[in-house]
């Protein structure tokens, strides 16, 4: 079964509203199995428009990814998130297949 990632891209205004959301959103990503692969880090935009942040998050599946962000648990922090920046986050579905 393929993996589920989160991939966002964040503009923070507001750090210490940020640093809330990071604290909020460990409950949603430990219930549904979360796992960072990229938090931020050193980055340059090849090519297209950049945010400050980059971040990539992986689950135990496609549908626990879209489980997690449609959470209860989520939303609260979500709230949160709303009001520390720009967020563009798009849910995907890994790919298992053959590799070239």
């Amino acid at each position: 079964m393929a993996k589920g990632y989160w991939i966002a891209r964040v503009d923070v205004t507001d750090p210490d509203t940020y640093k809330n959301y990071v604290a909020a959103n460990a409950k949603a990503f430990g219930k549904y199995g979360a796992r960072f692969i990229v938090r931020g880090g050193e980055f340059e935009c090849m090519e297209g428009a950049a945010r400050q942040r980059n971040v990539v998050i992986e689950f135990p599946s496609y549908q626990a990814a879209l489980e997690c962000y449609r959470s209860p648990e989520y939303a609260e922090a979500l709230e949160i998130r709303r009001h520390a920046g720009v967020n563009d986050l798009v849910v995907i579905e890994g790919y298992d297949g053959p590799q070239p």
